[in-house]
């Protein structure tokens, strides 16, 4: 078996498995107490070197043991795990699904209880409308500044309006164009943010409803301190309250649009300042997840309009301070709740009867254009007269 043996024989018999009889043999004679597992080991190391490799068999580690206890089963570790969105039919690319897969990233990827995801996707959402709110603030401010000689024309032009002098009206609204113009002014831009926000809030809205309805099963201890369970209604009623009573307070204060101080505008204020107290009764309903959202929203807005209001930052951003006019020295008076539905009410009448005395008289003009000539006179000027008749008429005149 010596050096004599071809370098071929020593290459075949690298690979050769202890199978044949000589192989067997060989290993009973030089290593009987050899397992059978480690015959295909050695025969390779035997036939690939020179010398004694016996010692090898005390190197060779044993297999590591099965553990028996305290190891994690399979079935404990898939029920620990939470179902993708996708397989509980919820997700997409509906701005819906967007609000889902956005909650769904928080929550998974930065491994945030529910009440933080919603927080922060809040907080995210409303940062990126700040320009819009900027925007608004900036318009808002010059249309108070400015709000003595647009009440003068508006007051001219609803008294024009009212006599049926549409010549007048028209002409006064034009005035007010320009001027608006002039000062660039845009009561439009007042609505950017209420505009901006409402797909917003829909999308948020039925986003988290579908997953509280579902449910996701991780949004049932998914809460914080008394509302653990965002996927039920507040048992205690506080987050409704608190919903109600931000919300109220955010109208009050005119957070994010302009502030409706001007006289046109106290039947709105009146109307909104109803409103937290209307949805009460449905607020009480809604899951957790929905009015929690809802309340960061609205905290997020007196936050926001309390920094708008240092005198800094509204240099900082370019909004003009806000000028506070005497209601003694504004053209319309500030009148009360009862008498601005009055006027309001007298003033949708009058409109709507100028409309239907304009849509009178367009009738009766096409009839008189296409219908036979009408008789407005006594006497027919084409027949021929008497020159007696002529002459009495004479001294009569």
């Amino acid at each position: 078996e010596g050096a004599a043996v071809p370098t071929s024989v020593h290459r075949g018999r690298d690979y050769h498995i202890a199978s044949g009889h000589a192989t067997a043999t060989l290993l009973n004679a030089r290593f009987s107490p050899v397992k059978p597992i480690t015959a295909t080991v050695l025969m390779r190391n035997l036939s690939t070197a020179d010398g004694d490799k016996s010692a090898l068999l005390e190197t060779i580690p044993e297999p590591p043991a099965i553990p028996q206890a305290g190891a994690p089963e399979i079935a404990d570790i898939v029920a620990g795990a939470e179902p993708a969105f996708s397989t509980l039919g919820l997700g997409g690319w509906t701005p819906v699904g967007i609000v889902q897969n956005c909650m769904e990233f928080l929550h998974i990827g930065l491994d945030l209880p529910w009440w933080g995801c919603i927080a922060i996707g809040t907080v995210c959402v409303r940062t990126l409308l700040f320009p819009l709110v900027i925007a608004s603030q900036r318009n808002a401010a010059k249309m108070n500044n400015y709000m003595p000689q647009l009440q003068v024309l508006q007051m001219k032009m609803t008294e024009a309006r009212q006599a049926g002098n549409a010549i007048d009206s028209a002409r006064y609204g034009q005035e007010m164009v320009l001027f608006m113009k002039e000062k660039n002014l845009n009561p439009l831009k007042n609505m950017l943010v209420p505009l901006a926000q409402a797909p917003i809030f829909i999308s948020f809205f039925m986003g988290l409803r579908e997953m509280a309805n579902t449910p996701v099963e991780s949004m049932r201890d998914g809460g914080l301190f008394w509302f653990t369970d965002l996927t039920i209604c507040d048992q205690f009623y506080a987050l409704p309250i608190i919903t109600s009573l931000t919300l109220f307070a955010t109208i009050e204060l005119g957070t994010d649009s302009a502030r409706m101080s001007a006289a046109n505008m106290q039947t709105a204020k009146y109307i909104l300042r109803a409103l937290p107290l209307f949805i009460f009764p449905f607020t009480i309903n809604f899951p957790g997840a929905i009015l929690c959202y809802w309340a960061c929203s609205n905290f997020f807005s007196l936050v926001q309009v309390g920094f708008l209001r240092i005198p800094k930052v509204r240099d900082f951003f370019k909004i003009d301070r806000i000028v506070t006019h005497k209601p003694e020295t504004l053209p319309i008076k500030k009148k009360g709740f009862t008498d601005g539905i009055k006027e309001s009410w007298t003033n949708m009448k009058i409109s709507r009867e100028l409309e239907e005395r304009a849509r009178i008289d367009e009738i009766r003009f096409q009839k008189a254009g296409k219908g036979p000539l009408v008789k407005t006179f006594k006497y027919d000027p084409t027949a021929p007269r008497t020159g007696t008749s002529s002459a009495v008429n004479a001294k009569k005149r």
